[in-house]
């Protein structure tokens, strides 16, 4: 994938050479590499796949709680955000990181833009995956916007008056 920004050691940076391929739509026969597939896909060829391989694509509409049982065994998965305006992404990641205790890649896909990005951390996404025709050098100071919250968050569970 291309234009993405990851968190290593709580820095922001941009990811060079990410082997991740992300395939919307998967032909019959599944390219070579590290894939993300969307959910129906990845159901369907997962007894002709190592476990533990590839990626989940998760749409705005698919379950996570059916997941449960398959999450330690997938070392990624992406949230689409299919509209900058459509925020049912930060509610999958939010579960997955909480209620169901997923430590994997969290990544955001779709159309991520610099002004999600503090809040998408939040969530618990680690990796973001910003729009194409935006500059991700850019995007990178979306991270660096508010340095203490006043609420809770997946990285932060303790509201800034329980903190002094």
């Amino acid at each position: 994938m291309r234009n993405v920004i990851g968190l290593r050691n709580g820095q922001a940076q941009l990811i060079e050479h990410d082997p991740w391929q992300l395939l919307r739509e998967p032909g019959e026969v599944l390219p070579d590499g590290l894939l993300i597939l969307p959910l129906a896909t990845w159901i369907a060829r997962r007894a002709e796949r190592p476990m533990g391989r590839d990626g989940l694509w998760l749409g705005p509409d698919d379950e996570i709680e059916p997941l449960r049982a398959w999450l330690p065994q997938v070392p990624l998965i992406a949230v689409d955000f299919p509209s900058f305006r459509d925020g049912r992404g930060y509610s999958q990641a939010y579960l997955l990181r909480t209620r169901l205790g997923w430590h994997g890649e969290l990544r955001a896909v779709g159309d991520v833009l610099r002004d999600q990005l503090s809040h998408m951390r939040q969530c618990g996404f680690d990796s973001y995956a910003v729009r194409e025709d935006k500059c991700a050098e850019d995007a990178l100071l979306g991270l660096a916007g508010m340095s203490v919250l006043y609420g809770r968050s997946v990285i932060e569970p303790r509201p800034l008056f329980r903190r002094r």
